[in-house]
């Protein structure tokens, strides 16, 4: 066995037995990084490594899949279902981080909205990101872009609105849409290479009720007047159709129809209390890939006459 073979057994060993990282695996061995990816690369052309598919796996593939078809999206990533609303949003905020991670450059910037999922994906993303991560955020309201207080590391800039995210008055709101600082932010959300939005359901312990912007009163007239979720703090019926109330004329964020042109809109969002807000975005086709556990899918596919599944 010749030295390169022997560099090409290691570097695979470590990197997919070990788990190391590529940046450990390039210190360890005194190569460069990218030799680092190079022989991997070559690991899997020469059979090295081999790969073989799980009966698990190859179901959620079945799934993403009909999902894409279903729906006409770009792409889909179905995760295995965690216990719990929490640790159920940690898992597909983990997923998407992976997943965004992989198609980012140094000079990539994102669109990221609001809500604890769109939180926790924006500090794994900012964590395990190794080219510096530019985050353009979708609407007001500074705090909720903040890291947490557990990032270790937070490799990230942040382009925020300058704003609440809801104002007392619409013509408050308006006022303050005309503010430049407002506007540069604006132009840049049509910049970004991709976009990352929640979903929200209409369900008491949502977010935008504990962190105080809308109150349980708020989300019950709201679901009298149809609503089944919102993107983004737009609040939509159970076809993707916009509900206009007066709260809607206080709302400090990219609308639905800025939405619906901004390229790859990724999606992130699981749970039964979310399934009707889910649907009702691929209905209304704000989303472009969705990035949820089995669980959801499977009952998404359910909800589906024409679903195989």
């Amino acid at each position: 066995m010749n030295y390169e073979d022997s560099l090409i057994i290691k570097t695979a060993w470590y990197y997919y037995i070990e788990n190391m990282t590529q940046q450990k695996i390039s210190e360890k061995l005194g190569i460069s990084r990218m030799k680092v990816i190079k022989l991997l690369e070559k690991a899997r052309q020469d059979g090295v490594i081999q790969f073989q598919i799980s009966q698990e796996r190859s179901r959620h593939l079945k799934v993403e899949q009909e999902l894409i078809r279903r729906w006409n999206l770009k792409d889909a990533f179905v995760v295995p279902s965690a216990p719990g609303i929490s640790a159920l949003n940690d898992t597909i905020a983990k997923a998407a981080a992976m997943y965004i991670s992989d198609r980012i450059t140094e000079n990539t910037y994102i669109n990221i909205g609001y809500g604890d999922t769109l939180g926790r994906v924006i500090n794994h993303l900012a964590t395990i990101t190794e080219a510096p991560l530019s985050a353009v955020s979708l609407t007001g309201g500074v705090s909720y872009y903040l890291p947490n207080t557990f990032s270790s590391k937070f490799n990230a800039k942040l382009f925020l609105y300058p704003a609440p995210l809801v104002v007392s008055t619409k013509e408050l709101c308006s006022a303050m849409q005309n503010e430049p600082s407002v506007q540069e932010i604006s132009r840049m959300v049509n910049l970004a290479s991709m976009t990352v939005v929640g979903i929200g359901g209409i369900r008491e312990d949502a977010t935008i009720i504990k962190n105080g912007i809308f109150t349980k009163n708020d989300f019950l007239y709201l679901s009298m007047q149809g609503a089944v979720g919102d993107i983004l703090s737009h609040f939509i019926d159970q076809d993707g159709n916009p509900i206009h109330t007066d709260i809607e004329d206080r709302l400090l964020s990219t609308s639905l129809a800025t939405l619906r042109t901004l390229p790859n809109v990724i999606g992130v969002a699981a749970g039964d209390s979310k399934l009707k807000a889910i649907r009702a975005s691929l209905k209304g086709g704000y989303l472009n890939v969705l990035i949820t556990d089995e669980q959801t899918a499977l009952n998404l596919m359910e909800e589906d006459p024409d679903s195989p599944i």
